[in-house]
């Protein structure tokens, strides 16, 4: 009904290395001058990007302005 497996003898087991494949692998292509550029350009944008939520979102958190008594409308003047 099931198939016993054949048991493989350790010695094969330890000697698996030196069957491995001796052939290396091609060397990585060297990105080029303009690939570079626009890596460091979409870096540079994305940086640019988080400096200026901060820069515009600052003021927004800071606590120092309470906007109730900033904005009153001009009935609230007018009485």
């Amino acid at each position: 009904m099931f198939r016993r497996r054949d048991s493989v003898p350790f010695a094969f087991i330890a000697e698996a290395d030196k069957y491995r494949s001796n052939v290396t692998p091609p060397p990585r292509e060297r990105a080029t001058a303009s690939q570079i550029m626009g890596r460091f350009l979409i870096g540079a944008t994305l940086v640019a990007g988080l400096v200026g939520s901060l820069l515009f979102g600052l003021p927004a958190l800071s606590p120092e302005q309470s906007p109730a008594s900033s904005q009153q409308s001009e009935a609230a003047e007018g009485r």
